[in-house]
């Protein structure tokens, strides 16, 4: 077939030390920032919406809409912050993206900084990838020492400094809120709101806050304009991505196309699922999102489409899983997962996935009964729209989804007394439940 992929920010990737300065400017770096600080801050906002780019984070909204949010300039300081806590099991994009070009990101960084009058941007990662960490501070040493950052950059009298802060390794300071607590050297837990961030962020001032692929998709859009921009993608989701493709696929990786692209065209390009096995099922967006199945293959994967098939494309972490695995096992996994990154703040979220995980372990091992399920279903909807923030809500997508699409398989744990795609393991479960039954009682 012919390829759809277009790629550009991967386009460096495979380039000779392609995390370096002189690399990224021979394949024409920073020459966005040149033209963008010829332009009006207005012009390049109203670039930025026309682009139609949304934020690539997860929730898709409209990034020039969220720079427009900020309130007059009063004087006083505002911040970029980039939310690069890569965190969601199966989202691996940001964290290639910043090992391979962290210049693309920089270089974004300084652009958007321009655009809404920051002087001060911070790039928050994920504590745990101390390789990131240390790349990221040596090409913002690179860019200061080529006068790209700093006190009057490029010469253009535009003055900006960049943190690159490690976070503690928690999955809440995806949350915009509690990453900015946690930047302020506070416990990072969601805020309320409002006010939002662009009104009172970081440390109470107007900021923006943005995904790295967001900001990285920047330059590209203030170099070749926003027309060209929306020549790719659909009509609500301009643009590209990167599709992460990872499980049981021949070629996993990270593959950039136009929005509205479909699975089964990336899983031609990758391979196909591993020989033998049939897809099963599949997350278009991270394990926060509805699971689909083969039937959805050919949605398009745009937020409109995979919204009206009843999930969310999020991140576009399409985790693939075949025909050997438990669907059971593998929900149980990621609400293992919700459950120990739930900060605890609000009741539904800290109380509700306990519960969850406690269920589900109790149906995989064996040990279920009938009404787990319907016990799951309703601690489900009474986390759903009222946790604090999305966590929770997140926590119940895997779940739900799966008893809709895979509730024989649930049953079958319950009735079978254990995993049915572990023979060996359910006959061991079999041959204890009369014990484990008799101290109960006995006790």
């Amino acid at each position: 077939m012919t390829s759809p992929l277009t790629p550009v920010l991967s386009d460096t990737w495979d380039a000779d030390q392609s995390w370096t300065l002189e690399t990224y400017r021979a394949h024409g770096g920073y020459g966005a920032l040149a033209k963008a600080l010829d332009l009006e801050p207005a012009e390049i906002i109203q670039t930025v919406k026309d682009s139609g780019l949304r934020g690539r984070g997860g929730a898709g909204f409209p990034t020039g809409m969220k720079w427009g949010f900020l309130p007059p300039d009063d004087g006083g300081p505002r911040y970029l912050v980039v939310n690069a806590d890569e965190s969601e099991p199966g989202t691996c994009k940001d964290i290639p993206l910043m090992m391979a070009a962290p210049h693309s990101l920089i270089e974004g960084v300084a652009i958007t900084s321009y655009a809404i009058g920051c002087t001060h941007a911070f790039i928050y990662v994920r504590g745990e990838v101390v390789h990131v960490y240390r790349r990221l501070l040596n090409a913002v040493q690179e860019a200061y020492d080529a006068g790209l950052l700093g006190k009057n950059a490029l010469g253009e009298g535009v003055d900006l400094d960049v943190t690159v802060h490690a976070g503690a390794g928690a999955y809440i300071c995806g949350e915009e809120t509690a990453l900015l607590d946690s930047l302020e050297g506070r416990r990072g837990q969601p805020r309320l709101k409002p006010p939002f961030p662009a009104v009172a962020g970081l440390y109470a001032r107007p900021t923006v806050v943005n995904n790295v692929e967001s900001i990285a998709s920047v330059p590209a859009i203030v170099e070749r304009g926003a027309d060209w921009f929306t020549s790719m993608g659909t009509e609500k989701s301009a643009g590209f991505g990167l599709f992460s493709l990872s499980g049981h696929v021949v070629r996993p990786g990270q593959y950039e196309a136009p929005l509205g692209i479909t699975l089964r065209e990336l899983l031609d390009m990758a391979g196909g699922v591993r020989p033998g096995h049939e897809l099963k099922f599949w997350t278009p967006g991270g394990s926060s999102t509805p699971l689909f199945t083969a039937e959805h293959l050919d949605v398009p994967l745009d937020y409109e489409s995979v919204g009206a098939a009843g999930s969310m494309l999020g991140t576009r972490a399409l985790q693939i899983f075949d025909d050997s695995v438990c669907v059971v096992r593998a929900v149980a996994r990621w609400t293992e997962f919700y459950a120990h990154e739930s900060c605890g703040k609000c009741t539904p979220c800290r109380e509700g996935t306990f519960w969850l995980e406690q269920v589900l372990a109790r149906i995989e091992n064996g040990t279920g009964v009938p009404e787990d399920l319907d016990v799951l279903l309703d601690v489900c909807e009474n986390i759903l729209g009222r946790a604090f923030c999305a966590l929770g809500d997140g926590a119940t997508s895997p779940i739900t989804s799966s008893v809709q699409l895979f509730r024989e398989e649930y049953e079958a744990h319950i009735t079978g007394g254990g995993c049915p795609f572990d023979r060996a393991a359910a006959e061991l479960f079999e041959r204890k439940r009369p014990a484990v039954a008799g101290s109960e009682v006995e006790g």
